[in-house]
C-alpha cells in the first residue's frame, strides 16, 4: 500500500494506494485484485478486498465502491450498497465515521480528498474523460455543499498512467487545448507523427489547483510501466490479454 504524506498528516484521515501486490488471485490477476468487473474469480475477488480492509483496519462491510463508467457523476453515501446495486458514478463523498470510499483503477488516477477540520472526505475515479469533462469539480462541490472548505482540502493522486508511457493522438490533444490552450504544457511531441504524450496527473494536480486546493500531492509511479506492482488496462492491450485486474484506493473518516 501506499500513501502521500499530505493526507497522512490530516487527523482522522486514513487513507491507502493498493497495489497489486498482496492478494491471492491468480494469472493476469496476480495477486491483489480488487474488481469484480475484471473477470476474476469473485470469491478471490471477495477476499482480496478483505485483506485490503485489514490494512485499514476496517471490515469489509464498511467499504463502499460503485459502477465506473467514466461520467462526471459524484454521489453522497452514508452506507455501503450491496454488490448488485451499486449505482453508477465516478466520485463518492462522505462526512460519517468508518465508512471506507474506494475507487478502483488500472491507469486511471485515482484520487483521494479530505478535509480534516469539516469532517469530509471524498474519492473519485479521474481518467481523462472524467477529468476533463469535470468529475473534480463535481466531488469538490458535493464536498462543500457538506461544509468542506476548498483551501483547507487536501488531495492525493495516486498510482496512474504517466506522460512516459501515455501516446495519444492529435484529437486527444485538440479536445484538451479547446479548454484552455494552457492544457498544451501537459502535452509532449512523440517520436510517431501526429502522436503525444500526455501528462494526466499533472493535468489533474493543476486542474485542483486552479480551483482552489491549495494541498495537492501525486505519487511518481507509473501503472504502465510497473507490471510488477500495478494492474494497467493500456498494458493488458498491448500484450493482447483478455483481461486486467483493478487495484483498490481508498479512504475513512475514523472515530
Amino acid at each position: 500500500m501506499i500513501s502521500v504524506s499530505a493526507l497522512n498528516d490530516v487527523s482522522r484521515v486514513r487513507h491507502g494506494f493498493f497495489t497489486r501486490q498482496g492478494g491471492i488471485s491468480e494469472g493476469i490477476y496476480e495477486s491483489l485484485n480488487c474488481g469484480y468487473g475484471s473477470g476474476d474469480d469473485a470469491a478471490k475477488v471477495t477476499a482480496n478486498r478483505k485483506a485490503a480492509m485489514a490494512v485499514m483496519e476496517q471490515p469489509l462491510s464498511s467499504l463502499v465502491t460503485v459502477r465506473q463508467e467514466h461520467t462526471i457523476k459524484a454521489i453522497a453515501v452514508d452506507a455501503p450498497f450491496p454488490e448488485d446495486q451499486r449505482p453508477v458514478a465516478d466520485a463518492l463523498v462522505t462526512d460519517r465515521k468508518n465508512l471506507v470510499l474506494g475507487v478502483l483503477t488500472a491507469d486511471c488516477a485515482p484520487v483521494l480528498f479530505a478535509d480534516g477540520k469539516a469532517g469530509v472526505i471524498g474519492a473519485a475515479h479521474a481518467g481523462w474523460r472524467g477529468a476533463l469533462a469535470g468529475i473534480l469539480e463535481s466531488t469538490l462541490k458535493l464536498m462543500t455543499e457538506m461544509g468542506a472548505k476548498h483551501q483547507n482540502i487536501v488531495v492525493g493522486i495516486g498510482p496512474s498512467i504517466t506522460r512516459r508511457s501515455y501516446e495519444v493522438n492529435r484529437d486527444f490533444l485538440i479536445a484538451f487545448m479547446a479548454e484552455t490552450n494552457e492544457n498544451g504544457y501537459f502535452f509532449q511531441e512523440s517520436v510517431v507523427e501526429d502522436r503525444y504524450k500526455f501528462d494526466l496527473p499533472g493535468y489533474i494536480s493543476r486542474k485542483l489547483s486552479r480551483l482552489g486546493v491549495s494541498t495537492v500531492t501525486h505519487t511518481p509511479c507509473d501503472t504502465c510501466l510497473e507490471a510488477d506492482r500495478f494492474f494497467s488496462y493500456r498494458r493488458s492491450c498491448l500484450l493482447g490479454e483478455e483481461n486486467y485486474g483493478r487495484q483498490l484506493s481508498a479512504i475513512v473518516l475514523e472515530e
